[in-house]
């Protein structure tokens, strides 16, 4: 007998020793002991034995040698091994089922195929997953010869042939799969799907001595032998990832703990694989493993340490002495990748703590110096590495293909940092698979490209995506031509047996227990076989589940994955490193475009913002690398331009937007605005083949198919040919294009007209939730039992050289877009059939890439709304991109004007505003959906087909999406009102002012200018000219501030036309308003300020004189400040007139003073650019002439009250004490040497009855009236110049013949019944705020007139309107600043129209009273009608003209349409298939009834020769009266009254009973609404925000391997043969095993309850800000308590931490919110103004402390949202 005894030494007794110390509480007091056990083979005469200890096994001769286990025995076996042997034989020996559970490697696996070697058993091993079915288990079908049949399977084939069944990754299997083994393992027994039943080796011999083999064979009866065994391998589980053992399954296996190696033994198996190396260093890395693998190190949720990688990285020290422990432990365990900061501490700590903290002081390899095969070995290369100032040589696996020599790759660029990473690749390479891990777009595929050819390897990539199965990594399977059903090997395998690399691309997307079967199943079939995997670096803190989203990462890398490779991290190059790869890549970049983009990149790298990090990832290398490519080509392009577009910067939240815009300014990058850009003309010809588009051109496409060519309605317009010429210039770069945008806004459009200009043939790909990988390339079909498959336009784009065009890129989920990204890469692609898409020829059962093949993806933007994946985060790195938005408001309405040249330019102008409003209200989150450009072409498209129909009615086909939605349709209609589309008005709905009768004209006397000698009546005045003295220039800041304008004929129409509120602080005053061409200037004097804005824009400019009118600091003086706009070429200027500065100004002030103070300026010829100023009571006039900066001093003889400019060249002035009447004449053109020429003449009143007394003017015209509305004012024919005035006294004066006739001018009056001065001011309702303070003589007279109207308008206080004529008797006055006195010549009719009072007026009322007699100012506008401005800074503009009212309510009708206005009849036409015979009048019934058809009775419809509707032949038509079809818009709005009141009621009711109900009173809920309606909307923006994250978290997956639902493409074979489970559905997927609870997000708002709140309030409403903000919180998280658990906690001068509302007892309803809002009125009293500041700082250290998920701060008004 001879025998061979296997066991171990005891060459590690020091370290040991040394280590009992340090890890004997971690290891336990048992952990150093064990027995001694010898294996023996025994030689015999009756056979061949095995014995362990005292336990012997008899071995038998196997049947099938090849299925016993080899190789797995080492020389040396450790005696932890040797027991857990003896164990396993014992269980084999008892006839039981054995569990091998613990930690993931491969120890457990090792020692069951060592038992089994020893034993010379034959075995089944199955790798199970989580998509391993019972086919897989049982039996499977095939077809052979068109018959389906049962294969066995490995269960079955080890029970039948005595084998023994390894099933490994028992955890990753689903559940309800591995019961059907239950009976098996129990009794030996099982019921086959082919009606064999399996049965015990004992109860069939039983059966076999009653019964012959025979008949058991008939009876379908299978013996198990009775050498069955069945050795499950499995993680213990909650401690790791996976399904626990389903109790039946578990308690039928008999458990054995195979924790790692004790580290005696372990630490003898390194120091034989090292002997190179210290025994003292070979023991730290091993206590160092042993460590963190402790209890404790769980405890702090650091992964386990892949100790038996120790073996194979102690192959690599071995070699490579030198090599820093540290650097070695890091590729073992890349704990900056998978650990936080915290873990990393504490990683550290213990590299600190075993003296293994040394990679700064040893040296890593900087390079690869040679490259050559070995001789002494096959299928390995020599490869030198530089290590420090040490060449070392070692020799690692290679390819079959020639070596190459490094540096010696045209198109790989050498970095020092990549030079490095490749040597220590190489090192790994020696020993195991290598797992390369980096960010998007670093370079790693290029990265394994070089290492590839640098060893010959030639390269098998395999793209990895979510749903990929087990089968599909190892086998493919499909049809023979006959039918037959067969099985492919996959690309791993394929590369595993011909010794190929397989690149891995994406680990981190497939699910985990797909991916373990590597661990398991790939045997290095070829010695020079390796895996080198890539993946994006693992988030932590994230989710460990594959089903997350990709956009967002996971943790992917955990303790089983850490067993698998060594890992190496991809790290950004050095910005110097990067810009020697751009230049080598891209030589003809600009230096100075290249530096600036890198220069931005990396301080976006560095910054610790997550917000920076992002906009980074965007900013790969391989992005840098795509921009600078373009600049070579396009210099003058800009960076800004060029970063924008590859962040997709116009669909970024606005932080970091904002974020990004801050770092492009530091880094000098500007986005310069092109002034032309909106005006400017981007050609599109096609000329000479040659098409060219702005400033690039490229060749027109000749193709076969021209049937592809898509040809599209397109409207040119300049924003979208900008993205058309962007789009050129990547085509021709060769790049593939995504253009991502929101919906409607033309994308679709946009690719068809490019592709169409260019020629070039179309595939469309659209793409949907239910996409798969399967069908993004190959559809297929069955066709005589034989599996087809139709090319996808995916791969016919591919062949044949087609544009492909994929639209709705993000509805599908991005781990099956994925695997694009190896097609745009690389080139390469494999098909579902087996053919592979390559980039170039060499392999067969290939499909070569066209050159001319490009993909055009399609996408809407990520975020909400848009419920789609995140296709621009996942993929966007390999694309061109471009966003594509909505035209510009002058883009759009020129491409309306083509969709709808018949409509009118107003309503398009209408809609374009409207619509813009909306998206900006989309950008900020009000609402929730873009309307897009396709809805407004769609409403343009309906105008112009059925152009009677209403504006208001049209629109409704967007809108009525929203019609349910009661928040939104009141935003959608105020936001339309605002533009003025009268949505929701009925056109009865007109609200003019009441007419009233004008007294009749009378002529009341003569103005006669005197031309006699007398010297009194004509007088010389003497004229000086000297320069002005200019101080300045003060260069001032124009702000401008959106202008909210608000169209005011909504729902009703009125003389009121628009308005808007100036941006202006409460305290101060408005003291002149004019108007020059659509440009309004408004001057407030507290501080002085100046706004401008156009009638019809959207900005309003502020340029706020405080360093020209210093004095007002001192609140003593108050200036009075009158506006002159200037004329040609000084357009855009005005004069500031403050009765003693004058300023010119822009952008930059000049100004002069005048002599003394007090002066008044007449500005009515400002447009020519002169000015006149004269003091009251002064004897000189001061003319400026601004242009020639020049001032004309004329001395009179008289002493001035007022002056009017009734002409250029004729002054009338008034005398202050007599009133009495002069005209100035004077030269056209004044200059100094005209002196001494201008003439004062005395004008005599002389009245026509005894009414007309001496008037003062109000108000003169300085412009006559037309003839026609002169002849209409006085009732005659009359042609002659005229002037009209104003006063007191008088609605409106016509001064015929003035002042240009000599002859008496006759003055015609239309007189008031009472003097406007004799009216008292009266304080009350009327003046808002005023107290009654009217002491002071007002300085505007507030009138106007309107010379083409033939109107006078002036604004009057309400005490000087006859209210009671106005207003019926049980008509209360409304509250009004003013009522415009409208006196209309014209039609000589009277109107008081109302201006609603202001909001806020300035509490300084003593100086109001002296700037208006009422509360607004008015001015005429250019356009017709008046503005006026109240003194709380609101602007409105009125149209009082009756012409022109006339044609706005007619536009207005229009625009609401007529649909409930008339009934509609619904008319058929058809034949009758009679003949018409004589027309008659036919029978009269008398009964009236109607009647269809007959040629019998008068008065029908549809007949013939009767008179009556819709028929034939009939005389006339007669209409009797019967309705046909009526569907009518007033049905739906003539509800009674009556029935609308019992509603109102029912609702009241209902109320009250809900108040009732929670004890509310109404005052209460009065109280809680002035909260709660102030917030109402961004309540329901969130909410919204909330339902659609809960509805896109619960999106239903696909569930495959199911008995019904839809037929999974992919088992389209497996349905051939006869499975059942080959159908997939729609359904709630189950939690990831061991993915961690879903508990409610944490979040606490913290609130500032200090008395300051409350003592401020009053100043800036910050107590009630708060308040709101405090009520949206607690409604909008209403019902979300699933959710989020919130709670609200107050701070103070009393305590940090006073709590208003628990986590544990949220407010439910409005009282009790209601309840919570009050505290914030009580504010504490205990000195908390000083200590408030310091408690900040607690509050937040306290919440830091308590590891809070979220603050929400409510301090100072601002929402501060910390995560």
């Amino acid at each position: 007998m001879h025998s061979q005894i296997l066991c171990s030494g005891t060459a590690a007794a020091v370290a040991a020793r040394r280590m009992r110390h340090i890890l004997g509480g971690v290891l336990g007091r048992d952990g150093w002991m064990w027995r001694t056990h010898e294996v023996k083979f025994l030689n015999t005469s009756s056979g061949d034995t095995v014995t362990i200890g005292e336990i012997s096994y008899k071995l038998k001769a196997p049947q099938n040698p090849e299925l016993v286990p080899v190789k797995h025995i080492s020389d040396s076996l450790p005696q932890t091994v040797a027991q857990h042997l003896r164990w396993i034989m014992q269980k084999d020996l008892l006839g039981q089922d054995v569990f091998l559970i613990g930690p993931p490697g491969p120890l457990r696996r090792s020692i069951a195929m060592q038992y089994l070697e020893l034993t010379k058993r034959e075995v089944e091993y199955v790798a199970l997953s989580r998509d391993t079915t019972e086919t897989d288990l049982k039996q499977r079908r095939e077809i052979r010869s068109g018959t389906a049949f049962y294969i066995d399977q490995c269960a079955v084939r080890a029970a039948t042939q005595g084998r023994v069944l390894v099933l490994e990754g028992l955890e990753k299997a689903e559940r309800n799969v591995l019961p059907v083994l239950n009976n098996l393992l129990e009794n030996r027994e099982m019921q086959l799907e082919d009606g064999r039943f399996l049965m015990s080796a004992e109860r069939y011999d039983k059966l076999l001595q009653e019964h012959t083999k025979e008949e058991l064979d008939s009876w379908k009866i299978v013996r198990v032998s009775e050498d069955f065994r069945v050795i499950a391998l499995g993680l213990p589980v909650p401690k790791y990832k996976g399904n626990p053992l389903d109790p039946p399954l578990r308690s039928r296996f008999q458990a054995r703990d195979i924790y790692y190696l004790p580290f005696k033994d372990q630490l003898e198996l390194l120091y034989t694989a090292g002997p190179n190396i210290g025994a003292e260093r070979v023991s730290q890395l091993l206590s160092l493993a042993t460590t963190l693998c402790s209890q404790e190190s769980s405890n702090l949720g650091l992964p386990d340490f892949p100790v038996d990688n120790l073996l194979p990285a102690l192959h690599i020290l071995n070699a490579f002495p030198m090599l820093s422990s540290q650097q070695l432990v890091q590729r073992l365990y890349p704990y900056h990748s998978i650990l936080g900061k915290d873990g990393r501490n504490a990683f550290e700590g213990v590299l600190s703590r075993f003296e293994l903290l040394d990679g700064r002081r040893q040296p890593a390899p900087s390079a690869i110096l040679n490259v050559s095969p070995a001789k002494d070995l096959e299928g390995h290369a020599d490869v030198t590495l530089r290590v420090a100032d040490k060449d070392v040589t070692c020799q690692v696996p290679a390819g079959t293909k020639d070596l190459r020599p490094p540096n010696s790759s045209p198109t790989f660029i050498n970095t020092a940092s990549h030079l490095q990473l490749m040597a220590e690749m190489m090192q790994s390479h020696m020993a195991k698979d290598i797992c390369l891990i980096g960010a998007k777009g670093c370079g790693k595929s290029v990265i394994a490209k070089e290492f590839a050819e640098m060893l010959g390897y030639g390269i098998e990539p395999v793209m990895l995506y979510q749903d990929m199965t087990a089968r599909d990594l190892l086998q493919q399977r499909y049809t023979l031509p006959n039918g037959d059903t067969a099985w492919r090997p996959s690309p791993l395998v394929t590369a595993a047996i011909e010794g190929k690399l397989l690149l891995l691309d994406g680990i981190h997307r497939v699910n985990l227990g797909t991916l373990a079967v590597l661990s398991r199943s790939i045997f290095p079939i070829h010695p020079s076989f390796r895996v080198l995997a890539l993946a994006e670096p693992p988030v932590v803190g994230a989710s460990t589940s594959s089903s997350s989203s990709s956009s967002k990462g996971q943790q992917w890398l955990g303790p089983e994955l850490l067993t698998m490779f060594l890992y190496h991290t991809v790290t950004p190059l050095a910005k110097a490193e990067e810009m020697g790869l751009i230049q080598g890549l891209c030589p003809n970049v600009p230096p100075e475009a290249s530096e600036q983009l890198l220069r931005l990149t990396h301080s976006l790298r560095k910054m610790n913002d997550p917000t920076a990090q992002s906009l980074a990832s965007s900013l790969s290398t391989r992005q840098l690398l795509r921009i600078c490519c373009r600049l070579s080509q396009h210099p003058d392009e800009s960076i800004a331009h060029a970063v924008n577009k590859a962040c997709l910067s116009r669909f970024l939240p606005s932080l970091a937007r904002a974020s990004l815009e801050k770092n492009l300014a530091n880094c000098s990058i500007e986005d310069k605005p092109d002034p032309a850009e909106h005006t400017r003309e981007y050609p599109c010809m096609v000329k000479d083949g040659v098409l060219t588009i702005g400033n690039v051109s490229a060749p027109v496409y000749n193709p076969s198919e021209k049937m592809k060519v898509p040809d599209v309605l397109f409207y040119d317009n300049p924003q979208h040919m900008k993205v058309m010429e962007d789009m050129l210039k990547d085509f021709l770069l060769g790049e593939h294009l995504l253009l991502v945008g929101n919906q409607g806004v033309g994308k679709n459009k946009i690719v068809d007209r490019f592709l169409h200009l260019l020629n070039r043939p179309r595939e469309y790909l659209q793409l949907h939730r239910d996409t798969t990988v399967q069908t993004l390339t190959l559809q297929p079909s069955v066709r005589d039992g034989i599996i087809t498959y139709e090319d996808s336009p995916l791969v016919k784009a591919v062949k044949h050289g087609h544009i492909l065009v994929i639209d709705e890129a993000d509805k599908a989920p991005t781990n099956v877009t994925c695997i694009l990204k190896s097609l745009v890469e690389s080139g390469e692609m494999i098909l579902a059939d087996g053919r592979r898409i390559i980039s170039a020829k060499g392999r067969p059962n290939a499909i070569v890439m066209h050159p001319d093949f490009r993909m055009l993806v399609l996408a809407n933007r990520p975020g909400f709304p848009f419920l789609g994946n995140d296709f621009f985060g996942a993929l966007g790195d390999i694309f061109s991109c471009h966003a594509v938005d909505n035209p510009k408001p002058e883009a759009e309405l020129e491409m309306l004007k083509q969709y709808g040249p018949d409509v009118p330019d107003a309503t398009l102008q209408k809609l374009v505003a409207a619509f813009g409003e909306l998206r900006s209200m989309a950008d900020q989150g009000t609402i929730t959906y873009p309307y897009s450009t396709r809805e407004v072409v769609n409403i343009v498209k309906h105008l112009q087909k059925f152009p009677n129909e209403g504006l208001a009615n049209v629109v409704r086909n967007v809108f009525d999406f929203d019609s349910y939605n009661k928040d939104m349709r009141e935003v959608l209609i105020e936001a339309l009102h605002k533009h003025g589309i009268p949505i929701g008005a009925k056109p009865s709905s007109v609200k003019l002012a009441k007419e009233l009768p004008l007294p009749e004209v009378k002529m009341t006397g003569y103005w006669t200018v005197n031309q006699g000698g007398n010297a009194r009546r004509k007088l010389l005045c003497p004229t000086e000219t000297h320069p002005i003295d200019i101080k300045g220039p003060v260069f001032l800041r124009v702000q401008g501030y959106p202008c909210g304008r608000q169209e005011s004929r909504a729902l009703n129409f009125s003389e009121e036309k628009a308005h808007w509120q100036i941006p202006m602080n409460e305290v101060n005053i408005i003291c002149d308003v004019t108007t020059k061409d659509d440009v309004l200037y408004v001057a407030t004097c507290n501080p002085v300020s100046l706004y401008s804005m156009k009638e019809r824009g959207d900005t309003i400019n502020c340029m706020e004189l405080y360093d020209v009118f210093p004095r007002t600091i001192s609140g003593v003086w108050q200036p009075f400040v009158t506006v002159a706009p200037l004329g040609n070429p000084l357009d855009g200027q005005v004069v500031l007139h403050e009765e003693q500065v004058v300023i010119i100004t822009l952008n930059v002030c000049v100004g002069f003073c005048l002599q003394g103070g007090g002066h008044k300026m007449c500005r009515d010829f400002s447009h020519k650019n002169w000015l006149l100023f004269y003091k009251e009571d002064g004897n000189q006039l001061e003319v400026l002439d601004v242009l020639e900066g020049r001032v004309h001093s004329i001395s009179l003889p008289i002493n001035l009250k007022s002056v009017f400019l009734v002409a250029e060249d004729r002054w009338l002035l008034l005398e202050n004490n007599t009133n009495k009447k002069f005209l100035l004449t004077k030269p056209m053109h004044m200059a100094a040497e005209d002196s001494g020429v201008c003439q004062l003449h005395s004008i005599s009143e002389d009245s026509a009855s005894s009414g007309h007394g001496v008037s003062t003017p109000q108000m003169l015209s300085c412009e006559q009236l037309p003839n026609e509305n002169l002849s209409a004012a006085l009732n005659q024919k009359i042609v002659s110049p005229n002037r009209v005035l104003a006063d007191t006294g008088c609605y409106a004066r016509v001064v015929v013949g003035f002042p240009d006739l000599m002859s008496p001018n006759e003055v015609y009056s239309f007189n008031r019944p009472v003097d406007l001065s004799e009216v008292k001011s009266e304080s009350g309702a009327h003046t808002f705020f005023r107290v009654g303070l009217r002491a002071n003589i007002a300085k505007r007279d507030n009138c106007v007139s309107l010379l083409s109207a033939n109107q006078v308008v002036r604004a009057l206080p309400p005490s000087k309107v006859p209210l009671k004529t106005v207003y019926p008797k049980d008509v209360t006055p409304p509250m009004t600043a003013a009522y415009l006195e409208v006196t209309d010549l014209n039609s000589k009719k009277l109107k008081y129209i109302p201006v609603p009072r202001s909001m806020t007026v300035s509490p300084y009322t003593s100086w109001l009273s002296k700037v208006s007699e009422s509360d607004v100012l008015i001015a005429a506008l250019g356009s017709g009608g008046v503005v006026t401005v109240d003194m709380g800074g609101y602007v409105r503009l009125w149209e009082t003209g009756m012409d022109t009212l006339q044609r706005s309510l007619m536009e207005w009708r229009n625009m609401i349409g007529g649909e409930g206005g008339k009934p509609v009849q619904i008319t058929i036409q058809r034949s009758s298939g009679l003949d018409v015979t004589s027309p008659k009048h036919g029978k009269i019934d008398p009964l009236n009834a109607p009647h269809i058809g007959g040629n019998q009775w008068a008065g029908g419809t549809g007949g013939r020769d009767t008179a009556g509707l819709g028929g034939k032949g009939g005389p006339y038509r007669l209409d009797a009266g019967h309705k046909v079809f009526q569907v009518s818009q007033v049905e739906k709005d003539a509800v009674p009254e009556e029935v609308r009141r019992a509603a109102r009621e029912m609702a009241e009711k209902a109320f009250k009973e809900r108040l009732k109900e929670i004890d509310m009173s109404e005052y209460d809920a009065a109280t809680y609404e002035r909260f709660s309606n102030a917030v109402r909307r961004q309540v329901q923006s969130l909410r919204i925000i909330l339902d659609s994250l809960q509805a896109k978290g619960k999106e239903r997956q696909w569930l495959k391997n199911q008995a019904l639902g839809e037929l999974d493409d992919a088992k389209i074979i497996d349905g051939l043969t006869g499975e059942k489970t080959i159908y997939k559905r729609r359904g709630e997927q189950d939690p990831e095993p061991g993915s961690p609870q879903q508990k409610p997000k944490r979040l606490r708002v913290l609130a500032d309850v200090s008395g300051s709140m409350y003592r401020f309030n009053g100043v800036d409403g910050r107590l009630e800000r708060s308040m709101e903000a405090v009520c949206m919180v607690m409604e909008a998280l209403e019902s979300y308590e699933h959710k989020f658990k919130y709670d609200i906690v107050g701070h103070s001068g009393d305590g940090y931490d006073i709590e208003l509302v628990s986590a544990n007892k949220v407010p439910k309803n409005n009282k009790q919110r209601l309840k919570v809002l009050r505290i914030f009125l009580f504010p504490s009293s205990k000195g908390e103004f000083f200590c408030s500041f310091l408690l900040s700082l607690s509050v937040w250290l306290k919440g830091i402390q308590r590891k809070l998920v979220a603050f929400l701060c409510f301090s100072f008004q601002v929402l501060h949202l910390t995560l």
